[in-house]
């Protein structure tokens, strides 16, 4: 069985090297290192991790990362990025293809004249089978989602905005990467517009 975590996880860990610490991403003004030192944190101290989304540990996690930031080469943090825990394995393609797939596009996708990727049908229905907690991602959006060839989902009542692409570009929609996402939009134009700028994801 091919492994698609894995692979975007070692893809992306050569782009942070080969772009190099300072490089900008989509992650709300993290630079590359910020990136990766968050990706070590997630994975290796889940107790600082909290802090990226509850704002009373936020102090615990900028203190955790300052340390990997101190105690670390920027290629030395890479390299954890790079080595997947032992004990993720079981679960890495439930609760890693979308994370290391979206934290790749955000580096790749952070300059102008970007390229998407030619990604195999076994990829694309790997991340459609992940995008299963619409609810969640979308908080209170209304709106259909439509891969066409894979299949369609609805999150919210009486959506008025249907949004098709890939299942790869539909996950950079659903976790707040509207601008950059290749999908188009069809309902009323204000509508529309809402859900561009809305604040997707987790």
């Amino acid at each position: 069985m091919t492994s698609y975590a894995l692979r975007e996880r070692h893809l992306l860990a050569d782009l942070l090297l080969e772009v190099g610490p300072a490089a900008p991403t989509l992650c709300g003004g993290w630079l590359t290192l910020d990136l990766a030192v968050h990706l070590v944190i997630r994975e290796r101290r889940p107790d600082a991790g909290l802090g990226v989304w509850v704002p009373a540990f936020a102090g615990w996690t900028d203190k955790v990362a300052a340390s990997v930031r101190e105690r670390r080469s920027y290629p030395e943090i890479v390299d954890l990025v790079r080595q997947r825990p032992w004990w993720i394995a079981p679960v890495d393609e439930t609760i890693n293809l979308i994370e290391y797939f979206v934290h790749h596009e955000d580096v790749r996708r952070s300059v102008p004249g970007f390229e998407t990727r030619d990604l195999t049908d076994g990829f694309e229905l790997a991340v459609w089978g992940r995008l299963r907690a619409l609810g969640l991602l979308l908080g209170n959006e209304s709106v259909r989602l439509v891969a066409p060839g894979v299949g369609e989902r609805t999150a919210g009542t009486s959506p008025t905005v249907t949004v098709t692409g890939p299942p790869s570009e539909l996950a950079l929609f659903c976790f707040g990467r509207q601008q950059v996402a290749r999908v188009t939009y069809d309902g009323p134009e204000e509508a529309v517009q809402a859900i561009r700028s809305a604040k997707l994801g987790l």
